[in-house]
């Protein structure tokens, strides 16, 4: 049994088994996972809304905050056979 290291910094963390760095992904990228324009993604970026990396005058976005941030915004579904909420007696 081996004791596991934890990440010391940042950019460690997001370093894949091989060691390299994370491939990132442009706004036209993102544009075409998500589905949406080009237009949206920089209006998304402009809010704050999706985590994005700025270095110099380009936007990249990590595909694995992107994959979390997709998580967090999942809502679950309506199971009809829970009931949807229950009403306390007064």
């Amino acid at each position: 049994m081996g004791i596991e290291r934890r990440p010391t910094t940042p950019t460690e963390s997001r370093r894949d088994r091989t060691g390299s760095l994370p491939f990132l992904l442009d706004v036209d990228g993102v544009a075409e996972v998500l589905g949406v324009t080009v237009r949206h993604v920089r209006r998304l970026v402009a809010e704050r809304r999706i985590p994005f990396v700025k270095w110099g005058r380009y936007l990249r976005f990590d595909p694995a905050e992107l994959e979390a941030w997709i998580d967090d915004a999942r809502i679950a579904s309506h199971d009809p056979r829970k009931p949807a909420h229950k009403r306390s007696a007064v």
